[in-house]
């Protein structure tokens, strides 16, 4: 715990004090590399954290990209923005949590409110937007953290509404791909049930028991899997591509947990 405060103290702070008036400048005049800095934050944040990244296949980077992955925990948004530019879809909540929010504002985040039906066309707006513009916006589809060991059902609103509000922003030849966060390893070892249960977040924790939990814990491997990016366009069935989506994200995941290997593009 020595090293790692001081990694904190002497690295990772003086690192946020230069990058956050410059990411703050560069987000509200529209500067180009506005990834640049919260790519370093994120990248810093693992290796405060213990957790070593490994990366398959590779995010779409030609076209606009709707990414939809199942989540574990907070950490993945660290693990996945280390290794991959593009733009998160939070929880409303996160954007009043004291310098998290700010944070994540300043990375770009879309927030949705899931408590109200109308929000949903906002964020929708929103995220074709960024499509429109080449972007690349990652949505947490099963709406919520799950302890790692399975994917919940996909939900298809968000897709079906980013789906529609994309041709009305104007974005062309957009895809839709999958990808999978699998924490495979604690210390060298494989994650068992159990120790799933201590890096996720999940509703019977409170964002401070998990902290508590992530940072007692030893080092973590964390994988990213990108599947084959699939096409949306206007006609598709919004069901049928996110169920897909589930289905191959389901399939690495399982694989991974099992210590397996996965067959997607180099």
């Amino acid at each position: 715990m020595i090293g790692r405060s001081l990694f904190f103290v002497l690295i990772v702070l003086p690192y946020l004090v230069m990058a956050v008036p410059v990411q703050f400048v560069i987000t509200r005049t529209g500067l180009p590399g506005w990834n640049v800095l919260p790519r370093g934050v994120h990248w810093l944040g693992c290796r405060f954290l213990g957790l070593k990244v490994t990366v398959l296949g590779r995010p779409e980077q030609n076209r606009p990209a709707l990414l939809v992955s199942n989540h574990i925990s907070w950490t993945d948004i660290l693990a996945i923005g280390s290794v991959a530019n593009l733009t998160f879809v939070a929880k409303s909540d996160i954007s009043k949590w004291p310098v998290v929010g700010f944070l994540a504002s300043l990375q770009k985040t879309i927030y949705v409110d899931r408590t109200r039906r109308a929000d949903a066309k906002r964020t929708s707006a929103e995220m074709a937007r960024r499509l429109a513009g080449g972007g690349a916006v990652l949505l947490f589809a099963e709406g919520q953290s799950d302890i790692g060991t399975h994917v919940l059902p996909f939900r298809s609103a968000l897709v079906g509404g980013a789906q529609k509000a994309m041709i009305e922003a104007g974005a062309r030849n957009v895809v839709i791909q999958p990808m999978t966060v699998a924490y495979t390893r604690l210390q060298g070892m494989p994650v068992s049930g159990n120790e799933r249960s201590l890096i996720a977040w999940i509703k019977s924790k409170t964002i401070g028991e998990n902290i508590v939990e992530i940072l007692s814990g030893g080092a973590k491997e964390v994988t990213i899997a990108f599947g084959d990016p699939l096409s949306l366009s206007e006609s598709d069935d919004r069901k049928q591509i996110t169920r897909r989506c589930e289905i191959e994200v389901r399939r690495m995941l399982v694989a991974l947990n099992r210590g397996g290997k996965i067959p997607i593009r180099a």
